[in-house]
């Protein structure tokens, strides 16, 4: 009797021992996974958002970027800026489904091209691709 009590006391041990081990691998691994996710997240969202502050301070001077959706020129402006874009001062001249027509309000503003860029105070207007540190002297704004 006493030889089949151990025995099953081993059989009880050896069992809590298993899964001891799998929780233990599965919690390592769960902590591993949120760290590489974690990270990822941190690194990606550092670099696209790291013009907010300038995109903010342009808005804030009253800078205004005319577009289109279809302008390739556009989007190679928006790509300098990456996600901070959506702080800008955008101003949509494309209407869907009609490359040729624009907005009202570009209409009213007789923009011809584009990117149009428009400065403050004076409404200076320029029709090209900015850098951002092209931007940054002329704006005053610091670029980080």
């Amino acid at each position: 009797m006493s030889q089949e009590r151990r025995e099953r006391r081993r059989e009880k041990l050896s069992g809590e021992k298993s899964v001891g081990s799998q929780s233990t691998r599965l919690i390592l691994y769960a902590v591993v996974t949120l760290l590489v996710i974690g990270a990822a997240y941190f690194f990606y969202h550092r670099n696209e958002h790291q013009h907010d502050s300038f995109a903010r301070c342009l808005h804030d001077r009253g800078v205004k970027m005319y577009g289109a959706y279809w302008c390739p020129h556009c989007q190679d402006q928006k790509e300098i800026f990456g996600a901070s874009f959506k702080k800008v001062n955008y101003i949509e001249c494309g209407v869907q489904g009609d490359t040729h027509a624009q907005s009202q309000a570009c209409k009213d503003e007789n923009v011809k091209h584009y990117p149009t860029w428009q400065f403050p105070p004076m409404g200076e207007r320029v029709e090209r691709i900015f850098t951002l540190d092209e931007l940054s002297e002329r704006t005053g704004c610091a670029l980080q």
